[in-house]
C-alpha cells in the first residue's frame, strides 16, 4: 500500500495491483494546485467543496459517499461509519463519515472532518486500526489535543496527520501540524514524500509519519 499526500484531507492510496483510491478531493478554494487525475474509487467524508470535488477525477471510478459497506474490488472493502463534523452533534457543520479501508491485510482509517470525540459505537466499528489518517488543525475539526486523545483511543500502528495549516492556506483559522507533533512527542519528525506500508513490514514503520504535500501527477 503506497500512500501519497495531496494536501488538506486528500490522499492517494495505491495498492500493489495498481488499484487507486482517492480520499476527500478538494476544490480550488483550498489553495493547492488543481489537476485532473485518474482513480478507481473515491471516498467522500461529507458534502463540503474542500472534500467532495470529484469533478477533477478521471475514469470510471466508484464513489463512496454514504454510510454502509462497499466492496470495491476483490479483497478491497470500505466501511463508511457515521460521525459528526462538530462538537454539537452535527448541528453546526453537519455530518461526517469515517472511512475504514480494508485491503492487503491492512486496515486504514480516514477520519474525514471528525469534529468530536470518537464514540464507543464508532470505536467498535473501526476495530483494530493499522494506519490512521487524522485531522489535527482544529476549528473545523478536532484539534491537536483531541487528536492525540483519539490516537490514544484507537492505538493505531501508524499515524498520519492531515487538515492543518500550510503555506497555501495560511489565512485559515486552523493550526499547523506542530502542536500535534508535540502532543505525539514527535516534534523532530521529518517530512516524507510518501510511505509504503505492507502487512509484513508494519511493525517496522514509524509511529508517526509526517507526509510532505506532493502535487498529484496527472493530466
Amino acid at each position: 500500500m503506497l500512500i501519497t499526500y495531496h494536501g488538506h484531507a486528500e490522499f492517494e492510496i495505491q495498492l500493489a495491483n495498481g488499484y487507486t483510491i482517492i480520499t476527500d478531493p478538494y476544490d480550488a478554494h483550498v489553495g493547492y494546485e488543481m489537476k485532473e487525475y485518474a482513480c478507481d474509487a473515491v471516498t467522500v467524508s461529507h458534502g463540503h467543496g474542500d472534500h467532495n470535488f470529484i469533478d477533477k477525477l478521471l475514469g470510471n471510478f466508484a464513489q463512496v459517499d454514504s454510510a454502509g459497506e462497499w466492496h470495491l474490488a476483490p479483497e478491497v472493502k470500505v466501511t463508511a461509519i457515521p460521525s459528526v463534523h462538530d462538537e454539537a452533534g452535527g448541528t453546526k457543520r453537519g455530518k461526517n463519515l469515517i472511512m475504514k479501508l480494508e485491503a492487503e491485510g491492512l486496515t486504514l482509517v480516514h477520519l474525514g472532518d471528525q469534529g468530536d470525540r470518537i464514540t464507543q459505537e464508532q470505536l467498535s466499528a473501526m476495530g483494530k486500526v493499522d494506519v490512521l489518517l487524522i485531522p489535527v488543525g482544529g476549528f473545523y475539526t478536532i484539534d491537536a489535543q483531541l487528536a492525540g486523545e483519539t490516537v490514544d483511543q484507537l492505538n493505531p500502528r501508524v499515524v498520519i496527520p492531515m487538515h492543518y495549516k500550510t503555506a497555501v492556506n495560511a489565512d485559515w483559522p486552523i493550526a499547523d501540524e506542530k502542536p500535534f507533533l508535540q502532543r505525539m512527542n514527535a516534534a523532530d519528525a521529518h517530512p516524507m514524500p510518501l510511505i509504503r506500508i505492507t502487512k509484513g513490514d508494519l511493525d517496522q514503520q514509524p509511529r508517526l509519519a509526517l507526509l510532505q504535500y506532493v502535487q498529484p501527477t496527472g493530466q
